[in-house]
């Protein structure tokens, strides 16, 4: 297993790192140059030498380990930054969505040189692009419109809205156990819960960081724990079925935390 690294050098140049974790620690595998800034990455659900990125020049690039120099391809469609990449986790399904500063999501098949279709309805910024783990066709959109909404590939128009937050959502992810939920993350400092089949109020709402939130997981083993980072330089881990449900904070970096995943191969790593 492969893990991903973006370095930002010189003038608004971006580089993939594709690093390898072995017994003399983690090693660089592979490193590919972009003109811009990088700003997501998503592995291949069925190639495990291609990854996507996506750009602040709007373009999404596809990446072959095997090949040693420039992208396999490059997608330009959206007018500004592109911020989010996901490819499907649904079977039988080739899909990836982006989401961009543009305020529209893309979704792409990448064996076609454009996108099949444009989601618009957003009216802020969209920083968050993510598939249902469970729901063939549907993804999920976090903007700095203070929304989270659903979205079904199969019609043009958004499903659901939920007025999330009283500020930008800067990230989202789906419970791995139950497709109904999802949590957000925001500027507020909070992490909510919802159950889209019931938007009202949402499922639990958690505090402890003290600046933006910026990405949040929850866990590929555990149904009720999940993990945020925040621009208040922490990362938390938290168990929503617990009433003390900040499990703990991890100071480890010296500026903004701005990333993070969980392992699908081992329970414990971060």
């Amino acid at each position: 297993s492969c893990d991903v690294l973006f370095h930002f050098a010189g003038l608004g140049c971006g580089t993939l790192a594709v690093l390898e974790q072995n017994e003399a620690g983690i090693v660089l595998l592979r490193s590919f140059d972009w003109n811009d800034g990088l700003f997501d990455v998503t592995w291949s659900e069925n190639n495990e030498n291609v990854l996507i990125t996506c750009s602040g020049d709007g373009s999404l690039q596809i990446w072959d380990m095997a090949k040693t120099k420039g992208p396999l391809q490059v997608y330009k469609e959206h007018t500004l930054e592109a911020y989010s990449v996901d490819w499907s986790q649904t079977r039988g399904e080739q899909l990836v969505v982006s989401g961009s500063w543009d305020q529209t999501a893309k979704l792409w098949d990448p064996a076609v040189g454009k996108s099949l279709c444009t989601f618009k309805g957003h009216e802020g910024v969209i920083y968050s692009t993510i598939w249902s783990p469970h729901i063939p066709g549907c993804f999920a959109s976090a903007s700095g419109d203070q929304t989270l909404r659903i979205w079904d590939v199969k019609t043009p128009g958004v499903k659901l809205v939920i007025p999330a937050h009283q500020a930008e959502v800067l990230s989202c992810d789906w419970c791995k156990y139950d497709e109904n939920l999802l949590v957000t993350g925001a500027v507020d400092c909070s992490l909510k819960g919802w159950d889209l089949r019931n938007i009202r109020q949402p499922v639990f709402v958690l505090l402890g960081h003290t600046y933006a939130i910026r990405r949040v997981k929850f866990s590929p083993f555990h149904a009720t724990i999940l993990a945020s980072c925040s621009y208040d330089f922490t990362v938390r881990f938290w168990d929503f079925s617990k009433p003390n449900a900040l499990l703990e904070t991890v100071e480890h970096h010296t500026e903004f935390t701005c990333g993070l995943d969980l392992s699908l191969h081992n329970r414990g790593q971060v």
